[in-house]
């Protein structure tokens, strides 16, 4: 059963019916053909359907957001700020999508190019945090390159899949195009070798990845993994302590923590370190206020389920029990919800359970650094390697450093974001491939050399 419960009151919200073997069997039959005339539809077909999908997301943002809110708990301005960077996304690849996928002529070898062209249906297993964005992430590059596509969403987001389902089908794709299925995890294996996929996305857990992994790779099918990170914010001596832990707030706490590239591990040279931990706490209180998702006041909303609450205290515990020191937090939210008080934990270190494992709730683990060399140490002393932030008033050390740091993509005196235009992946344990920009548009596709004898 796909169930779909208020993480803000425990209430069950909707039930839905996996679908049997000879539903897949539909799912996938009537995918492979709308993809089959999609790869052969006047390609400013694709630009038009991706602008269409940016003007329903705006059209709807509200009652989108709401459906965010009410099945996995994130607060309203939150859930409407996704709506938003979804539309923007549909619109980046409208526009650059033409340029992107045009024929590359080789100057070096007369009559030969690179013509890139579609790789097929492609399973998308997407997760709950961002349950519009990390589905609008992957299909609108996918659409854009002629691709079909086919979602298993999380279970505990049906109604956001079917959503997105809907409006897609609204903004004129054939349907089938873009299928969502509700389906057990037993299904997925035999789902990823059927011979109508042509490739796989996964964003979610490095354990879930490594199955999926297997998997596909044992069908020799295309993958793209977006896994765990446990992202290091390093704050140097020279930087403004104020500023950064301000900002540390955000990148720590947006969506209740619950995002692959939080910041988690906050790497503060110990000159500073003091000041940091005494300027973080105060924006905390500011900045943070616990309740009602619904409401537009609400910055930090509850863990999306139960069993995600449990494993944050239990981290939280762990880490308190192996010497670390409580600033604040460390409880559970009373009421029906699954709701965690924003936490700070200092003295953490290699071998605690908020340094080692990725901590996926409102908990901020501050690391002390004797000096800048120990702090780019620590950061690479993780099996993840998704995001990094340096923060210091010389820029220009600051991104010398960020060559240093083993990761995707190193942010220097800013929060790690995704964004259309650049690419967004890891490596280590947060996976491989990536999505967005050129890169990301070009991981499902075939670069056919094509060469006309003169």
């Amino acid at each position: 059963m796909i169930a779909s419960v208020n993480p803000a009151t425990g209430a069950l919200l909707a039930r839905f019916e996996p679908l049997d073997g000879d539903g897949v069997e539909r799912a996938l039959e009537r995918a492979a053909a709308a993809q089959l005339a999609w790869r052969r539809v006047a390609i400013e077909a694709r630009w038009a359907l991706l602008s269409a999908i940016a003007g329903l997301l705006r059209r709807d943002r509200d009652i989108l957001a709401a459906t965010i809110t009410a099945e996995m708990g994130k607060p309203i301005g939150e859930a409407i700020a996704e709506v938003e960077k979804c539309a923007l996304n549909c619109d980046f690849y409208a526009g650059a999508a033409p340029a992107m996928l045009a024929d590359t002529v080789i100057a070096a070898a007369p009559g030969t190019c690179v013509a890139y062209q579609p790789l097929g249906v492609v399973l998308a297993i997407m997760p709950w945090n961002y349950p519009l964005w990390q589905v609008v992430r992957f299909l609108a590059p996918a659409l854009a390159a002629g691709n079909g596509a086919v979602l298993k969403h999380a279970a505990n987001t049906p109604q956001c899949a079917l959503a997105i389902e809907k409006l897609v089908e609204e903004a004129g794709a054939p349907r089938g195009l873009f299928t969502n299925i509700f389906v057990e995890p037993d299904r997925i294996a035999g789902i990823i070798a059927d011979f109508r996929i042509a490739g796989v996305t996964l964003t979610g857990s490095t354990q879930v990845g490594m199955i999926v992994a297997a998997q596909a790779g044992g069908a020799l099918k295309k993958q793209v993994l977006e896994l765990g990170g446990s992202d290091p914010f390093v704050v140097l001596a020279d930087a403004d302590v104020e500023h950064a832990a301000a900002q540390a707030v955000a990148a720590r706490f947006t969506n209740a923590g619950q995002s692959c590239v939080n910041a988690k591990r906050f790497i503060v040279e110990e000159a500073v370190a003091a000041d940091f931990v005494d300027a973080f706490r105060a924006a905390m209180d500011a900045r943070l206020r616990m309740g009602d998702p619904t409401d537009p006041a609400t910055t930090l909303g509850p863990l999306a389920r139960a069993n995600l609450r449990a494993a944050i205290d239990d981290q939280v515990r762990r880490t308190l029990g192996a010497g670390a020191t409580l600033v604040t937090g460390a409880a559970e939210g009373k009421g029906d919800g699954f709701f965690y008080a924003p936490t700070l934990l200092d003295g953490v270190r290699p071998g605690m359970a908020a340094f080692d494992e990725e901590t996926f709730g409102p908990a901020a683990a501050i690391v002390r650094a004797a000096d800048v060399g120990e702090a780019i140490t620590l950061a690479n002393r993780t099996a993840f390697g998704l995001g990094a932030s340096i923060w210091t008033r010389d820029t220009e050390r600051g991104a010398a450093l960020a060559r240093e740091i083993d990761a995707g993509a190193v942010f220097v005196n800013a929060v790690v974001a995704s964004d259309p235009r650049v690419p967004f992946g890891g490596i280590k344990h947060s996976g491989y491939g990536r999505e967005l920009g050129e890169p990301g548009l070009n991981e499902f596709v075939n670069a056919k050399t094509i060469k006309v004898a003169i």
